[in-house]
């Protein structure tokens, strides 16, 4: 039996996040959306709530608003490329376990899906951003949730006709046919990734790292 998703989504004003809201907002099996955003995403629906907020290293003054959800999307993150190691690892690593931390605490029944990235380092070998995506996946596995999923898609095709896709992507999408056809493992669509996360709040998976194949997969 189906339990009714209730979902809370980090990223949403990025191209991923607003990806993965837009399709859970179209989706019957997510009851409701909560995104939590540093500055408005302006989408307006019936089942979405926003909160903004700053200091996504310091929850408390919107704990209260937390509860209740059993599904988080977290789509939050930033390039290495013109970041100092230090800076990328606290805008990576640092925050993203502290919003999980909060969130195991306030719902043990959470499905925690974490937008990782093909390419990333499970043995954490080196300081460069390989190592500290394969540090956040494996620190979020050992927190207390229902379910943890690492998933590591690599080039990404965007949803048409929303606001936040990168502007080079209408000079590389070309490029999407003959790479899925060629690697089918570092090529998904945005609708792949978000239906795949919707897929297993209520069908868990074998798999707690999730490359491009398995993405694939789950969304049909």
């Amino acid at each position: 039996m189906k339990t009714g998703i209730k979902a809370i989504v980090t990223g949403a004003t990025g191209m991923v996040g607003e990806g993965v809201m837009h399709e859970c907002l179209q989706n019957p099996d997510v009851e409701q959306v909560l995104v939590i955003n540093r500055k408005p995403s302006g989408v307006s629906h019936p089942k979405l709530k926003e909160i903004i907020h700053a200091d996504f290293l310091d929850l408390s003054a919107i704990s209260d608003k937390l509860t209740g959800y059993n599904a988080c999307f977290f789509c939050l993150g930033v390039t290495s490329v013109g970041k100092k190691a230090d800076e990328y690892y606290e805008l990576t690593y640092t925050l993203t376990m502290h919003v999980a931390e909060t969130l195991a605490k306030l719902n043990p029944d959470m499905t925690f899906c974490y937008i990782s990235g093909a390419g990333t380092d499970s043995k954490e070998k080196g300081n460069g951003w390989a190592a500290v995506k394969g540090k956040t996946e494996n620190d979020l596995m050992k927190l207390p949730f229902k379910q943890v999923y690492a998933l590591r898609p690599g080039f990404i095709k965007p949803i048409e006709g929303l606001s936040n896709t990168h502007s080079y992507y209408k000079y590389i999408n070309w490029l999407f046919p003959i790479g899925r056809a060629l690697y089918p493992n570092g090529f998904c669509t945005l609708k792949e990734l978000a239906a795949a996360m919707i897929h297993i709040v209520n069908q868990p998976y074998p798999k707690k790292v999730i490359e491009g194949k398995d993405i694939i997969a789950l969304a049909k």
